[in-house]
């Protein structure tokens, strides 16, 4: 029974700050790495092992995989990287605090570019501070201007399909550090989620999802692992 364990990175800087993240790079704060360590204990101590991990290409998930594998003594697992696995692009609303974006234009209308499955923010300017284009990490990539939960859907599900899955089949042992909407993405797939309840679904920061699947990849249980040593 092919076992994947799904982290969402410890609290980052602009976590803390209640500002869109999305594809900017932010680090961990002292707690986020708190988090991570504690995920690692956690995983360590329900005896959870892996083969190898996946990360997205932003500080904040590569820093909580290596924290939560350093405390697992599993800081040698080899990891692939990818933007596929990245946060969600929050085109112009990128580096906005939260609430102040909301006194702007709304609740409402934020929470529409929040959490609607497929109407994305407004689109970021090409001179914007926050421009990605020139990034070393992304050369030869199309990097988006923004992006929907739908958007974002699109490009991780491939990854999964032609990178993840196969080594879970294989009977690979697979853990995933990335970030709130990639992860969403995943989920919605693994658990059959509705494009209209995967809304509503928040993922909290260093908290392992443990999935058991069958031989086919569907979902047989899932829970958090938090919760599970609590019961």
């Amino acid at each position: 029974m092919p076992t994947l364990v799904l982290i969402r990175h410890g609290q980052s800087a602009w976590n803390l700050e209640n500002r869109f993240t999305g594809w900017w790079d932010v680090n961990l704060t002292e707690l986020g790495v708190q988090e991570a360590q504690e995920a690692g204990a956690a995983m360590a101590a329900a005896g959870l092992d892996f083969d190898l991990a996946f990360t997205s290409v932003q500080t904040r998930a590569i820093k909580t995989l290596n924290i939560a594998l350093e405390a697992m003594g599993r800081l040698w697992l080899p990891v692939e990287k990818d933007w596929r696995l990245n946060e969600r692009h929050y085109g112009g609303l990128t580096g906005l605090n939260k609430a102040e974006t909301a006194a702007l234009h709304g609740e409402e209308q934020v929470h529409v570019w929040r959490r609607s499955f497929d109407i994305p923010p407004p689109v970021s300017e090409a001179e914007s501070a926050y421009d990605l284009s020139g990034d070393r990490r992304y050369a030869g990539i199309a990097v988006p201007n923004t992006e929907s939960l739908k958007d974002t859907i699109a490009r991780v599900l491939p990854y999964w399909e032609a990178r993840i899955a196969p080594e879970l089949r294989a009977g690979k042992r697979v853990v995933i550090s990335a970030h709130g909407n990639s992860l969403r993405a995943l989920v919605k797939h693994l658990s059959g989620i509705s494009d209209a309840d995967i809304a509503s679904l928040e993922i909290p920061t260093g908290k392992p999802i443990v999935y058991q699947l069958d031989d086919a990849l569907n979902e047989v249980e899932h829970y958090y692992l938090h919760e599970r040593a609590a019961g």
